[in-house]
Parts: structure tokens; sequence; C-alpha cells
């Protein structure tokens, strides 16, 4: 039997992605965010949900854009330590050891050590409460080659990235395949 307890944000897994922006002044910041997920395949597009308080509300704002830097399990300290403070108090990159790259292609700067990257344009902002979600168009991914698989795209397991759990406030790395999507439900279809 299934107990309630209540309205929570208790979607499971999510993700720990480190969002990139520069302030008014152009300094590098980041921010990691587990609100977010892909919203649409054509174009392709994520969504992140900032709270208006945060350094990277308002540079998303000015700037129209924002990249989504994903880190291995390598990177966990500095991931969680980009959500713990906030970038109007400290140059989280240089307190991380981390370098800033400025996008070629998008007003923003991702993580040259995280192995995936998205730069998005800001296409859309919605109000949704105590959170704004932003909607960006990727315009690119970038990967290092390491983690491509033969067909040139990205393999989870070289990616090596992990997820939040937010009932518990932990964090878990990511599992082997338990298989192949798009064929394990085939047993069902008439």
């Amino acid at each position: 039997m299934k107990k309630s307890i209540g309205a929570k944000t208790f979607a499971m897994p999510a993700p720990v992605w480190v969002v990139g922006t520069y302030g008014a002044n152009g300094e590098p910041n980041i921010m990691t965010a587990a609100w977010g997920g892909i919203c649409c395949s054509t174009p392709p597009c994520v969504a992140v949900s900032l709270q208006k308080i945060r350094a990277s509300y308002d540079n998303i704002i000015k700037r129209k854009a924002f990249t989504v830097s994903i880190p291995s399990k390598k990177f966990i300290s500095e991931a969680d330590f980009a959500g713990m403070v906030s970038g109007k108090d400290a140059d989280k990159f240089a307190a991380a050891g981390l370098t800033a790259v400025k996008s070629e292609l998008v007003d923003a700067p991702y993580v040259q050590e995280f192995p995936l990257i998205l730069e998005c344009k800001l296409v859309h902002t919605i109000e949704i409460g105590l959170h704004t979600q932003f909607i960006g168009e990727i315009v690119d991914v970038k990967a290092e080659e390491a983690v491509l698989g033969d067909n040139g795209l990205p393999v989870l397991g070289k990616v090596d990235p992990f997820s939040y759990s937010p009932p518990e406030r932990l964090y878990y790395g990511v599992g082997q395949s338990v298989g192949q999507a798009y064929s394990l439900g085939l047993k069902f279809k008439k």
C-alpha cells in the first residue's frame, strides 16, 4: 500500500547540471541546478528552473544565453561547491580550480574540465512560482572525444555523470545498463 507524503519535489533522480553564465561585468559564473531536463526534440531544447534570487537568474535574463556543463563523478566536489556559494560573493571557477571557456556560439561560459557541454540560447521564460523556467535551444553539444562511442555520440558510462536525490539530499552514481530502450517492451506489443 502506498502512503501519501504530500506535494513535494521528489521526482527521482534529478540531474546534476552546472549552468554557466556571464555576470554584469563579464565575469564567468556557474551554479549547480537539479531542476532541469530535456523539453523538446525539434528544436532541441532543455529547461532549467532557477529562483530569482540567484545570480544566474539575472545573468540569463540579460545575456539571453546559458550553458549546461555535465560533470563526471570525478568532479562531484566541484559541482557540489558551485551550488553552495553565490556567484554574487565568489569566483566559483577560481575557488574550485575550474577553467571557464567562452562559448563561440552563445554569450555564456562552460566548464573546460567537464566532459559534456550544451550551449543554449534562451528562447522562452516561464514564471511558475518561486522558480522561473528558462528554456534554452541547444545550438551545439561539445563532448570530450574520450566519452564518445563508435557512432560518435556520448556514452553514458564514459561521461560518468551522477544524479541527485531530492528527498535524501544525496548524490548517486549512474549504474550499469539494464536493457535496450525501445526493445524490452516489444513483448507486450500485439
